[in-house]
């Protein structure tokens, strides 16, 4: 078990980057001043190694962050941590049944690769308020989704955290810079003044459907819309959508991709349905390489643009598009 100490220093190229991005937008105190950057903050953070559960760490004597439970090894050794509360913001369905059985509750709030909704922060900025803990924030890997959730409850619940501390527990929990919405929260975040967290409800579900596998890919087609218009760019972001990242669009299919493979309407599809995702999973990840190419190679982009939207035809054509026996 490792302790971690956090502070800023001028040698250290990686927070270097990040703090020189610009003026920050910055969390907003209760009263609506700025949360101030503190610079030399120093932030005790535990690594922690137990059976079935990975990227562990005790942020907090309240919070723990890590990846999806194992099976019952890794609820057992949520259970030996002492948490009372698991937190997954992770897409896929929790195992509340085991959880139960072990004497935890469960708490489904699941978010996306592109950053947290205002309503999203309001439920995690409750949660850390109105329960007592420990929690266990996780999602998949227990490195992008859930370090940011905790970023949030934690710069909303404990006015020692800033944006800067922020960062720097993202960057040890290895959150990449590849999810510039996630990446950034701590900079964009307000920090809820008591009338809001008093309109938001207590009773936080169990399970959650926002992510179930039609929603998911109502998502994917938005994302290929956009891809469509980087590909009549010639591979750029278009003069119309300048907000558009072409490699960062492609990262987001992969990862949509994935989180549907993991749900249990997935599942319920068989096998095929599950190969068909991960053979998405990687054209498009071929794609998104293509991309983050410097120059970008058009005929190699145009290539793994044909293969990955050929294996979304695919599935399409064998689940989507058949007509439903009557």
């Amino acid at each position: 078990m490792g302790s971690l100490s956090f502070a800023s220093k001028s040698g250290h190229a990686a927070i270097s980057a990040l703090l020189a991005f610009g003026m920050v937008v910055g969390c907003q105190s209760q009263t609506g001043g700025p949360v101030a950057r503190q610079p030399n903050v120093e932030i005790d953070i535990q690594k922690l190694d137990l059976p079935g559960l990975h990227n562990l760490f005790r942020v907090s004597d309240r919070i723990f962050s890590g990846s999806s439970p194992e099976g019952e090894t890794g609820f057992d050794s949520l259970r030996q941590l002492g948490v009372r509360t698991i937190v997954s913001v992770d897409g896929a369905r929790p195992d509340v049944e085991l959880a139960t059985r072990l004497g935890m509750e469960y708490v489904h709030l699941p978010i996306g690769y592109d950053g947290i909704s205002r309503s999203r922060v309001l439920e995690l900025a409750k949660l850390a308020a109105a329960r007592p803990g420990p929690f266990y924030v996780h999602c998949h890997h227990g490195l992008h989704r859930g370090p940011v959730a905790v970023a949030v409850m934690r710069l909303c619940d404990d006015r020692a955290w800033t944006v800067t501390t922020a960062e720097l527990w993202l960057q040890k929990a290895g959150t990449s810079p590849q999810y510039p919405g996630l990446i950034h929260t701590p900079r964009t975040l307000r920090r809820p003044a008591p009338e809001e967290l008093a309109a938001v409800p207590d009773n936080f579900p169990a399970t959650s459907m926002d992510n179930d596998l039609a929603a998911v890919m109502v998502e994917v087609d938005a994302i290929w819309d956009r891809l469509k218009l980087v590909k009549s760019a010639g591979w750029a972001a278009p003069p119309s959508r300048p907000d558009i990242d072409p490699p960062h669009e492609a990262l987001q299919l992969v990862e949509q991709y994935r989180e549907a493979a993991r749900l249990p309407s997935a599942g319920k599809h068989g096998p095929t349905m599950t190969r068909l995702l991960a053979d998405a999973e990687s054209a498009t990840r071929q794609l998104e390489a293509e991309l983050r190419g410097k120059p970008v190679v058009a005929e190699k982009a145009a290539a793994a643009f044909t293969r990955a939207a050929a294996q979304c035809a695919t599935c399409h054509n064998q689940f989507r598009d058949r007509p439903k026996a009557r």
